[in-house]
């Protein structure tokens, strides 16, 4: 969640350097393999859980900025310039219309995030995180193509699910 805030932060800086310079970093994760960077926190934290949650972390970055920022990038200028008319301050006018009117896309970005490390957290079995993987790595470890397919199917199956509760609650907020 740390990407919408900044999302919404990079749209009051006027410095494109600084804006590409965060969404260069934001790329640089995005760009490393999954077992890669799974495998770099190893030495530092250890096999399991921890080191999965920070390469989770850092791969959920980039798609949540981007949709933020692009969210919040559409907002008009005319539109901002009504919300001033009516006597907004900066705030009310970022949370009452700025907000909203980016809404759809942080929610989209927020949809493709969740499914994304859902199926990232199936490869972080590889580190010992356990999960869903534990089962494709269990079915690969013992050339069992019904575990291989069992893990596989339910992370699909539990991608969907996340997906479609996702999106109810995103209609049921946006109309």
């Amino acid at each position: 969640m740390i990407a919408i805030p900044v999302g919404i932060l990079l749209t009051r800086i006027t410095s494109d350097t600084f804006k590409n310079s965060i969404f260069n970093i934001a790329n640089i994760f995005q760009t490393i393999p999954t077992i890669a960077l799974l495998a770099l926190f190893v030495p530092l934290l250890g096999i399991g859980m921890p080191p999965a949650i920070v390469a989770l972390f850092l791969f959920s970055l980039l798609p949540l900025l981007r949709n933020t920022y692009a969210g919040m990038q559409s907002v008009s200028e005319d539109i901002k310039e009504s919300a001033k008319g009516m006597g907004y301050n900066s705030f009310q006018q970022l949370w009452k219309i700025e907000f909203k009117i980016a809404f759809p896309y942080i929610m989209s970005g927020l949809r493709m995030t969740t499914v994304y490390v859902i199926s990232w957290t199936t490869i972080a079995a590889v580190i010992g995180a356990g999960g869903l993987g534990g089962l494709v790595m269990s079915g690969l470890s013992m050339n069992d193509a019904y575990y291989i397919f069992t893990g596989t199917i339910l992370a699909v199956i539990l991608a969907l699910i996340v997906d479609f509760i996702m999106s109810k609650v995103e209609k049921k907020i946006i109309y």
